[in-house]
Order: C-alpha cells, then structure tokens, then sequence
C-alpha cells in the first residue's frame, strides 16, 4: 500500500519540519491530523509522523480510526533510529509496519501545560543523573546537551532512512 499523503501530529514543531520537509521531496502533500480529518477520505493510506512521549506516537491511535497507515515515525530527543522497538511495543504496531524514529529537539519555551511541567521534572532529574555519570555515551552527551541547551536537530540526515522508503513507495 502505498501513501497517497503524510498526516502528522506536532508539539513543539519539529514534526511539522520533517512532514514538510518529506512533502518537497516526495510530492506527497503534508496534513496536520486535524486539517487531514476532513481534507482526506477515510480509509486514505498515509504515512504517519507524531511526537514521541514515552513511547506512545501521539495522535496515532486518533489516525488510525481513520486512514490506512503505511508507515509510522516518531520524531523524539532520541537519535535517529534509537528507540524503534519500544515504539512498536508502546503502540502495538505489527512487525510487518515500517517504524522510523528521527531526532527532533526540544524547546521547553514551546512546551505549555502538562506537558512543560513533566519535562521539567524530567530534565532534572535525566540531567542531573547524567551530569554525575563519569563516562557519557555520545547519545547520553546528546540527550543533556539538549535538557540543558534546548535546540533542533532536524536535519536531511535523519530524514535519509524514511525518505529512501518513501522512494521505494513512488
């Protein structure tokens, strides 16, 4: 099944990067969950971007009620590809599905509500934890540069996996 659009749910806007970023490239015209619900047809095979919080691919249990999922990313603080069977674990995704995890960023000024509170508590303490760790992987140097620092890592690089799948769709 091939995606005939790109449906995505955004927080603090580094999905929204990648989903437009993934519509210049493939001609696949890029939708916010909600603008999707009624610019697209039920049933619509897309590929799938949300956020990542705790595992769980927000806003994807909302898209699938409606349209033929083809493919799920997850955009999280995590590198690139980090994470991919937990995510298909947390959201009960088959093994057939293709899953993709791209590094985001973070921006705790973008963040409101509930969410800034538990990225607060979290940044504390995933910071001081890694703060006193004597020797850090180049990940965990990455994940507490980004709690201290905030900043995006969106890039073409991280794109390179999902979009060589998106080709292979065409």
């Amino acid at each position: 099944m091939k995606p005939k659009a790109i449906v995505y749910t955004s927080n603090t806007g580094y999905t929204a990067q990648y989903a437009r970023m993934l519509e210049e490239r493939t001609g696949w015209k890029a939708h916010s969950l909600d603008e999707a619900w009624g610019a697209l047809e039920k049933d619509t095979p897309v590929l799938y971007l949300g956020w990542l919080m705790a595992g769980q691919v927000k806003g994807l249990k909302k898209a699938q009620k409606r349209f033929k999922i083809c493919a799920v990313c997850g955009v999280c603080m995590g590198q690139t590809g980090s994470q991919i069977e937990d995510v298909r674990k947390t959201n009960a995704l088959p093994s057939e599905l293709p899953v993709y995890t791209m590094q985001g960023g973070f921006d705790m000024k973008r963040l409101h509500g509930v969410y800034k509170f538990m990225m607060t508590i979290m940044g504390k303490t995933m910071g001081k934890r890694l703060s006193q760790k004597p020797n850090l992987s180049p990940e965990e140097r990455d994940m507490l540069r980004l709690l201290k620092e905030g900043g995006s890592c969106v890039s073409e690089e991280n794109l390179s996996g999902l979009l060589a799948w998106c080709r292979e769709q065409k």
